[in-house]
């Protein structure tokens, strides 16, 4: 049992959860269901977060590993990591109606791929192996990319020519892993071409630059999140990085552990990106229980940016409001 004479207090970062590619797809399942009826089809999981899919599956959304597991013309959602053009074709021989929610920075990732290596460049994607991102963008150009699985895949990588060579990234890696990485690939290849623009995206690098705020002054960071969620779990080893004793990835409250708490006087409390606000409410509210009842919010980086919902949805949408 926990003293209560013990001041402690619970630092919640900001920004946190849901950004704006995450809001996007799971708005753009929403909308189709209310458009179209149920079942509306996902291929993957939409968002990974397992209460989200949950959610949607509640209210007729179906998740099929493939395309092929949808009946012909029905309506399919393509998820917000991305897919390759293999799958868009697939998808067209069999006359699906497709839903593309794929994230816009992830979209920008696909188009740089496909710009170098019609300039025939090497492209170097630094991801994680599996990582339907990193499927997807591989995709664009399976003859020009090569992964590179962190600083152990360095050594591996065999290129053509070193004068054209270029490095891309999953939108949802560590900052500073990722900076590794790359410069250790440049030791290698000293002309390595950096892409036009940051391809780890504003939101995996604001919830990092968060964490570490938090950390400073958390003896254990929570990190609402699920297993499957490469920007949630970069957020678990940012915090230890940063000062945290301890962190821990939970799906929700009922996964903490009051183990943890022992000695503690300063929770931190962040979500990864595909985390709805109210698991959040309902970790503060399980520690507030256990006496964390001083709660403060630490803002680190201002954000507002918001995508649109994809045309092929914002067009049936309209030709409804008309009549």
């Amino acid at each position: 049992m926990i003293s209560e004479t013990v001041p402690r207090r619970v630092l919640v970062a900001k920004p946190r959860g849901y950004c704006a590619g995450v809001d996007r797809a799971v708005q753009a399942v929403e909308q189709a269901l209310e458009r179209y009826g149920s079942p509306i089809y996902v291929r993957k999981q939409i968002v990974h977060n397992t209460h989200v899919v949950k959610t949607l599956e509640d209210r007729g959304a179906i998740f099929v590993d493939e395309t092929d597991e949808v009946p012909e013309g029905a309506i399919v959602v393509f998820s917000a990591h991305g897919v390759a053009p293999a799958v868009h074709e697939e998808a067209a021989r069999r006359s699906l109606k497709t839903i593309d929610a794929t994230c816009p920075l992830v979209t920008k990732v696909h188009n740089e791929a496909k710009r170098f290596a019609a300039k025939d460049y090497d492209i170097l994607l630094i991801g994680h192996e599996g990582h339907e991102e990193v499927e997807g963008t591989a995709g664009e150009a399976p003859e020009h990319i090569q992964l590179v699985d962190g600083l152990d895949g360095v050594d591996r990588v065999q290129v053509r020519d070193p004068e054209r060579l270029v490095w891309l990234s999953q939108t949802t890696l560590s900052v500073d892993e990722t900076n590794e990485t790359v410069a250790r690939l440049r030791e290698r290849f000293p002309t390595l071409i950096d892409p036009p623009s940051d391809d780890i995206c504003y939101a995996t690098q604001n919830r990092q630059t968060a964490v570490k705020e938090i950390s400073r002054e958390a003896q254990l960071v929570i990190v609402v999140g699920s297993t499957n969620s490469s920007n949630s779990k970069r957020l678990v080893e940012v915090a230890k990085d940063a000062g945290a004793d301890a962190s821990y990835l939970v799906d929700d409250a009922s996964f903490i552990q009051d183990s943890w708490l022992g000695g503690v006087t300063t929770v931190g409390v962040t979500s990864g990106a595909s985390v709805p606000e109210e698991l959040v409410e309902g970790v503060l509210a399980h520690l507030a229980e256990r006496g964390f009842g001083d709660v403060q919010e630490v803002e680190s980086v201002p954000e507002s940016v918001r995508f649109a919902l994809p045309h092929e949805l914002r067009r049936d949408l309209r030709a409804s409001a008309a009549r």
